[in-house]
């Protein structure tokens, strides 16, 4: 899964508009900007195979991202750097957790066997990307369902919904994109590419709130 990670970004955003929307788009991508970081530092390991279906990572080893225990962890601590350094409401960071954890159901239906639970042997996945063409519906109706939300609580709130209609295409334009992408270079070239994605998505994202709301938030 690569957009609908932010369908809960977006559905967040639509259940509490004062948080900001860059902070529920970071929480959506949080794990795999920690995994991305890691696999530059070789930490965490990754693979390609352009003969596999749907995806060509072969995701070897990340223990500290993407195992259950991990993605718990990254939650909370998501909620709290929310609560306490960002000084968002309690509703908006309790959000901002739920967001951060929806990452890892994402991945649980898409990846191939490959997230560990470490409480007991094995590792799970679904194995969605198997199966590309279901797999690019479940996210493109995610994306559609959490961006309609969305766009009618700006309504509400009396902002533009162009901004939100820009954001909803160049996150379609990312995943078309990532269709034709072809694995180069080496894993951390990989790690310092999808970094450098995430963060831009984020800023984009936070252009979106600038502008006050003529219609105080509820």
């Amino acid at each position: 899964m690569f957009v609908g990670h932010y369908s809960a970004a977006l559905a967040a955003k639509a259940v509490e508009p004062r948080g900001p929307l860059w902070t529920y788009v970071a929480a959506a991508q949080l794990l795999d900007i920690g995994w991305s970081s890691l696999v530059m530092a070789g930490v965490e390991k990754v693979r390609f195979d352009p003969e596999l279906p749907g995806s060509f990572l072969v995701l070897d080893y990340m223990p500290f991202t993407h195992s259950l225990p991990a993605a718990v962890l990254w939650s909370l601590a998501g909620m709290a750097l929310s609560r306490w350094l960002l000084r968002l409401n309690w509703r908006a960071a309790v959000l901002v957790g739920l967001v951060v954890f929806s990452h890892w159901i994402g991945d649980f239906l898409v990846h191939r066997p490959d997230l560990e639970l470490l409480f007991m042997p094995g590792r799970v996945g679904l194995s969605l990307w198997d199966y590309p063409e279901p797999e690019l519906l479940l996210e493109a109706g995610l994306i559609a369902l959490s961006g309609a939300a969305w766009l009618w609580r700006r309504g509400r709130e009396g902002r533009s919904i162009w901004p939100g209609l820009i954001f909803l295409t160049l996150l379609l334009a990312l995943q078309a994109a990532s269709l034709f992408a072809l694995p180069a270079g080496t894993a951390a070239a990989f790690g310092r590419t999808s970094l450098g994605i995430y963060l831009v998505v984020a800023a984009i994202a936070a252009l979106c709130d600038l502008g006050k709301p003529r219609v105080a938030a509820s």
